[in-house]
């Protein structure tokens, strides 16, 4: 009794061209999730540090959570506009944003992006 073995088949490598194109994949899915270009930037001035006296009505915006005062008195973000252009002589005069605590900060770039829209140039942000 023979016993008859195949001839031994030479060992495959592996293929790399799947893992090639995982990460090929991989490399095209970063880069169109990646965010390019520039960061965008909040142009601020703190209130304090000057010696010149106030000159002219008071112009303070309160941003509270859900409520927005001008000066204390509650007003709808449409007619601020209308109402700090009554107490300004020019939209460079300076404009004093007041936020309360806890308020988020996408309150506070909303309230901007309206005065900012408005025309007013001359934000003071006043911390809390």
């Amino acid at each position: 009794m023979s016993f008859r073995f195949a001839p031994p088949r030479p060992r495959r490598r592996p293929s790399l061209t799947p893992m090639i194109d995982v990460v090929f994949l991989l490399l095209v899915f970063f880069m169109l999730a990646a965010r390019f270009g520039q960061e965008g930037a909040l142009d601020l001035r703190i209130a304090g540090g000057t010696t010149t006296a106030w000159q002219g009505p008071p112009r303070v915006v309160q941003i509270g959570e859900t409520e927005l005062q001008l000066n204390g008195q509650p007003i709808a973000p449409a007619a601020l506009e209308l109402a700090l252009s009554r107490l300004t002589e020019t939209m460079s005069d300076p404009v004093m944003i007041r936020s309360d605590e806890g308020v988020a900060m996408q309150r506070l770039l909303d309230v901007m992006a309206i005065l900012e829209g408005a025309g007013f140039t001359h934000l003071v942000l006043v911390a809390p």
